[in-house]
């Protein structure tokens, strides 16, 4: 197949939600309507021995929370779909955030019941930012939930988004039963099974056919073509072109536990969803149908495979074709890579490629070559714009409690700061570990991980820090300053210099004190 056609029939994106708003769910009855598993896992079920497909590590599953990106990818309707599933536990934005850089539509799922929740307003900032299209999806019908227009005029509210629906549901709770589906003008009858696929859809293209009384009874067709009356007059026509420049989102209502819904989000997914999109570089716009390799890492996992120790770095490719056992120029490194397995993903399952095309997210086996935002190419010194790392807001010293295993400490606190989600600071007067993340959650992951995965044992000691900010100048000023606040001071993992304030008033002072340097919040 020719490369413009394997790039016309991709399609990557993410899932993006508040915690527990049924987002793992949804990722993982997409994965069993593409065939890609055959049965469906309890995220949170204690009785069902088996979990959710995309949450692979320990820690998710006795948690019952995703707190990494997950990479998927499965065949359907002759699309190669590839699917982010995201955390939402705002511990975890900044994966996420990282994540939303490697996608190019997003499907957003809100919970009925709770409607729009903090974190979601914060992930649709982020899609805004770069106009990603967004397809919603209102899940847990079968639950006694908001009325739909209520829903649907909190979302416009809230996340200052056009809307509209392109599935309607008839009743919800107990009273549900089934959905109306505008895009494909039939009815799909809701019945509760969290296993089978198959559902029963009746073309009805026209409302006043009797055979939907049939089906729903006299007031629910009554209710059915009120609301549809008032869907056709209130909200903007569905328009593909607006929803690709991420200025309207289509509206779909299901049920993800029952299976519900899904399908025909999924369709109409295929037919709208945006194939891999340009991308610009420092140096120039890169289009996807170029022939030669680029791509960028978004993401690193250390110990994917606990037994096997590996370090996989997440790239997505946004032009040309990889192939294995090709040389590849790592343009930060100035130096050419070869990768003799790279693997395609199935949640925990990896297999070896021979060659990938732009959109799809492939796995490198990295021995500590790659960092976060490093780009690949086939020689072209370029870099691929935005993947930030940002100031953390919370900081603990860390404690070592088995000196015997100080190597495995330092290895895992290493491994594990390169994928992003943690920075580790020494400061500069005593050498001493700091641990910085935006989230407290992250403390707890990585001293499971530090255990579990390494060996190794530590505690942590609360740090009062306002702000970590990275400080750049020229060499005498910057030594001045080392002299000056040498107690306030530490080395990030690039051997950056990093103001640690201990206040608003300080970092302020020391901004005027200093005005030939600058004080970064991120860094690149």
């Amino acid at each position: 197949m020719a490369l413009k056609e394997e790039i016309a029939r991709r399609r990557t994106f993410g899932i993006i939600s508040h915690p527990d708003a049924g987002k793992t769910t949804l990722t993982e009855k997409l994965l069993l309507f593409g065939g890609a598993i055959q049965s469906a896992g309890a995220v949170k079920s204690n009785k069902i021995k088996k979990h959710a497909t995309s949450d692979f590590m320990e820690i998710e599953r006795q948690r019952g929370i995703s707190v990494s990106t997950s990479v998927m990818a499965f065949e359907y309707r002759g699309a190669k779909i590839n699917i982010l599933d995201t955390p939402g536990h705002e511990d975890f934005a900044e994966d996420t955030y990282r994540t939303l850089t490697a996608v190019d539509s997003v499907i957003m799922v809100i919970d009925c019941v709770k409607g729009v929740e903090a974190q979601t307003r914060k992930l649709l900032e982020v899609c805004r930012m770069r106009n990603t299209p967004v397809i919603v999806f209102i899940n847990k019908l079968d639950r006694e939930g908001q009325n739909p227009f209520d829903l649907l005029d909190e979302i416009e509210k809230e996340l200052k988004i056009r809307v509209r629906p392109l599935s309607w549901p008839i009743g919800i709770g107990k009273q549900f039963k089934g959905v109306y589906s505008l895009y494909e003008k039939n009815l799909i009858l809701f019945e509760a099974s969290g296993q089978k696929l198959s559902k029963e859809k009746v073309v009805i293209d026209n409302l006043n056919d009797t055979t939907l009384e049939e089906y729903v009874g006299e007031d629910f067709t009554k209710q059915l073509k009120t609301d549809i009356e008032l869907i056709e007059g209130v909200y903007d026509k569905f328009d593909t072109e607006r929803y690709l420049r991420g200025e309207i989102c289509p509206v779909f209502f299901g049920s993800a536990v029952n299976n519900f819904g899904v399908r025909e989000l999924l369709d109409c997914f295929v037919d709208i969803a945006p194939p891999p999109l340009n991308r610009n570089s420092d140096k120039r716009a890169v289009n996807v149908d170029e022939t030669k390799l680029s791509g960028f890492i978004f993401k690193i996992h250390a110990n994917l495979d606990p037994k096997h120790r590996d370090r996989i770095a997440f790239l997505r490719i946004c032009s040309g074709s990889f192939e294995r056992n090709k040389n590849y120029f790592n343009v930060r490194e100035e130096r050419n890579m070869r990768f003799s397995n790279p693997t395609a993903f199935m949640a925990q399952e990896k297999n070896v490629i021979d060659v990938a095309y732009p959109g799809d997210i492939i796995g490198l086996y990295d021995s500590g070559n790659f960092k976060i935002g490093d780009t690949l190419t086939e020689g072209e010194k370029m870099q691929f714009k935005g993947i930030p790392r940002f100031s953390p807001e919370i900081f603990k010293y860390v404690v070592n409690t088995d000196p015997m295993k100080t190597k495995q400490l330092q290895k895992g606190l290493e491994q594990l700061t390169d994928e992003g989600v943690a920075q580790l600071f020494t400061k500069k007067n005593n050498n001493r570990k700091i641990l910085g993340t935006v989230g407290a959650l992250q403390f707890e992951v990585i001293q499971f991980r530090l255990k579990h995965e390494y060996g190794a044992s530590c505690t942590f000691e609360p740090l009062n820090l306002y702000k970590a900010c990275w400080v750049t100048g020229a060499k005498a000023k910057l030594d001045l300053f080392i002299d000056e606040k040498i107690h306030h001071l530490a080395i990030d993992k690039d051997e950056r210099l990093v103001f640690l304030a201990e206040s608003a008033w300080a970092l302020q002072m020391a901004q005027e004190k200093n005005p030939d340097l600058e004080f970064h919040f991120s860094s690149e």
